[in-house]
């Protein structure tokens, strides 16, 4: 019996080594999105597929790259991606496959489209150079359902809100964002969220987390986070984590202390970060205090007209610039994509109230940023955030690299963020070494989205691959000019096509829309 066996496997065993490989990669230094040591090995690479890892020299390829000298990573997976607004205007994606990035999960911070299903059509059809995979908004579910308004919802608007919840999980969301800290997500209750996120882990789901509070309140937020996914039944993630305003740097020791202990009880618990001391979001969202919002811009407006209400927001903008947002300095703040004035563009409040003849004090700059939010409002870059708070996060084993970027957004995050890990605090700064920084931006966003044939270099999983070289990869992007393309990486394959070579975004647009695991069409 075993010698039949073995006469009968033989041949067959035979001829499929004797097939080309499309792409045959050699004198690779592996390293491999486990975490594990580095090895060297030559990847044999079939359709969209790893075929072979060996000494596999000999073999024929109808493509053969060269990767002495240099390293083999599988794809980056951006786990907090807003390019679902932009790819269509740029399917190569230019600003993070650069950086060696395969696959973005977009629709982040509770905003996505609803339905989902026409969005993700409309992705399907397109012809991108990275995969993409959508989540299903918290936040957009909750103003489908109630609006703008500032109320809980009766217990008939809690039964459409998750039918529309699992809908979309059927339509292939690949799990729940919620953006707490914004309008009008930020009107729900922890137990509302609960409810939507339960649906989600019965498709096999995750929650993802733009937090209520990353100041003052932070370990309150982050506790809140921990509790949708315990009592939700679902892995859930703090995204961007950061620790903002002077009063509270250092506290990332208690917030990380708060995640390993919900992992020890069983909480699938973990973050991910941008390695940046400034954030970017909209200049109303951060500033104002989320009860103005209730009720629309009209509502708003209609605030700030009546005098005590107007002082009451007045207040809380200038706590927040001098305790959170604004680090005690209105020269922190500084404004991005002002549609109704472009030349506030890349201005702090301080130097415009200095261009005005006004003090750059706190009280005006207050007085401004309710100017700016009636004329139509901005986005802002807030320097708020210490270099120490960032290192202690990327060096927890549950943390990943995730950019909170797009390709148009005026921060260095979205063209820098893993080039800047792997240049800055691997090779630099010595932060996390190689293996772990790898892991944080494939394998372990990949266990995290459920994508297991993704994020690891193994025979049988998909060929999505980078090969860089260490030594050199860098981010260009600065505030100054956030838009420079990162260097360093040489090659790309994604669904085991070439997209980069040498440098350069090739013809190729082997990217794909990826569906969650609850996904009805598969």
């Amino acid at each position: 019996m075993q010698i039949a066996a073995i006469l009968f496997i033989l041949p067959f065993s035979l001829n499929a080594q004797q097939q080309p490989y499309d792409v045959l990669i050699s004198g690779a230094r592996i390293v491999d999105g486990a975490g594990n040591p580095y090895f060297y090995a030559d990847i044999g690479v079939r359709g969209d597929t790893i075929a072979a890892l060996g000494l596999l020299g000999g073999h024929a390829a109808r493509v053969r790259i060269d990767a002495r000298g240099l390293t083999v990573t599988p794809g980056f997976i951006d786990t907090h991606n807003h390019s679902d607004r932009d790819i269509f205007e740029e399917p190569t994606a230019k600003a993070f496959l650069y950086q060696g990035v395969t696959t973005l999960i977009g629709a982040p911070d509770g905003s996505s489209p609803i339905p989902l299903k026409p969005a993700m059509d409309k992705l399907n059809a397109l012809r991108m150079s990275v995969n993409m995979a959508l989540c299903v908004g918290h936040g957009s579910v909750r103003r489908a359902v109630l609006g703008m308004e500032n109320r809980a919802p009766t217990a008939a608007e809690l039964e459409k809100m998750k039918g529309i919840t699992r809908q979309a999980m059927l339509e292939g969301a690949i799990g729940l964002s919620s953006g707490l800290f914004y309008t009008p997500a930020n009107f729900a209750k922890t137990e509302e969220v609960i409810a939507i996120a339960r649906v989600v882990g019965e498709y096999g789901g995750f929650h993802v987390s733009h937090i209520r509070d990353e100041g003052n309140f932070i370990l309150d937020s982050v506790k809140e986070t921990i509790r949708i996914g315990e009592e939700g039944g679902l892995p859930t993630q703090v995204t961007h984590h950061k620790i903002g305003g002077k009063a509270n740097y250092g506290k990332s020791v208690e917030t990380l202390k708060l995640l390993d202990e919900a992992r020890a009880r069983g909480v699938d618990a973990t973050v991910d970060q941008y390695p940046y001391t400034a954030s970017h979001t909209s200049l109303g969202a951060a500033m104002f205090p989320q009860w103005a919002f209730g009720g629309g811009t009209t509502a708003l407006k209609e605030r700030l007209g009546a005098p005590e209400q107007r002082a009451k927001i007045k207040t809380e903008i200038v706590r927040r610039i001098n305790d959170e947002r604004g680090g005690g300095d209105a020269k922190n703040i500084v404004l991005t994509n002002c549609a109704f004035d472009r030349s506030l563009e890349k201005k702090s409040l301080a130097a415009i109230l200095q261009e005005r003849g006004k003090e750059p004090t706190v009280d005006n700059a207050a007085e401004l940023t309710m100017e700016i939010q009636m004329k139509g409002g901005c986005s802002a870059v807030f320097h708020w955030i210490h270099e120490q708070d960032i290192e202690r996060i990327l060096q927890y084993p549950w943390t990943m690299v995730a950019s909170d970027g797009s390709l148009t957004m005026a921060h260095p995050r979205s063209y820098g963020t893993f080039a800047r890990v792997l240049g800055r605090y691997v090779r630099e700064r010595k932060v996390i070494r190689l293996e772990d920084a790898v892991r944080k931006m494939s394998g372990l966003p990949a266990q995290r989205t459920r994508l297991y044939d993704r994020g690891l270099i193994r025979v049988g999983m998909k060929a999505d691959l980078v090969i860089l070289d260490p030594e050199k990869v860098e981010d260009k992007s600065t505030f100054e000019d956030p838009m420079a393309l990162a260097v360093g990486v040489r090659d790309v394959l994604v669904n085991g096509k070439i997209a980069m070579r040498n440098g350069k975004e090739t013809e190729e647009r082997p990217g794909r829309l990826l569906y969650g695991p609850g996904y009805a069409g598969k």
